[in-house]
């Protein structure tokens, strides 16, 4: 009795587009439980700059914007910051805050891109666990693109610079490593549960 080929024909193809769409929904889901999380405390540290940056003229910081910075930071992805004496330096949010509940944001985007994995590896049908990890790579096929637009739009200029995740590791660490690494855990896992 033959063993089916899960890298080509319809559960290969399944495997990538479950992947994909289990890829999306789990950086919305990252970036919404930041912001549910979050946006209270960080409207709260927001106050003192858009207070100035109303006073001289200036566009404030959206909320919005600014939980993007900590949703990357989850990633292990800096925010740069422009310095005042020119140039910039990178810096964690959650890194330097005094713990709490900023330092789940670690463990948020690994859970979430594991449970993708699972889902693609489950909707792929791979019964392996070598084709649960490949199947639960795919969610980088969903998870890569907006990790490089959200890179661009939590972009705020400041002067001549701008405050923004590190562009490099927003789309290599965060749009790559990450969900390809954590979905093929998720989908060689689904594979073992399985049994």
């Amino acid at each position: 009795m033959s063993v089916p080929d899960r890298t080509s024909g319809p559960n290969a193809t399944s495997g990538i587009v479950g992947g994909a769409a289990a890829g999306a929904a789990a950086y919305v889901l990252g970036y919404l439980f930041a912001y549910l999380t979050q946006r209270s405390a960080v409207e709260s540290q927001l106050e003192g700059f858009n207070f100035f940056a109303d006073l001289f003229g200036g566009d404030p910081i959206p909320t919005w914007q600014a939980i993007g910075w900590v949703f990357y930071n989850g990633h292990f992805v800096d925010t740069q910051i422009p310095s005042l004496v020119g140039g910039s330096q990178l810096t964690n949010l959650i890194s330097q805050a005094d713990g709490g509940s900023l330092t789940l944001l670690f463990v948020v985007p690994p859970v979430l891109l594991t449970l993708a994995g699972l889902a693609a590896s489950r909707v792929a049908g791979a019964s392996e666990p070598a084709d649960g990890a490949k199947a639960g790579a795919a969610v980088l096929v969903g998870y890569l693109p907006p990790a490089v637009i959200g890179a661009f739009l939590f972009r705020y200029s400041v002067g001549d610079g701008a405050v923004a995740p590190d562009l490099v590791t927003a789309v290599l660490l965060a749009g790559a490593v990450y969900p390809a690494a954590f979905g093929a855990v998720g989908g060689a896992g689904a594979t073992l549960l399985s049994d």
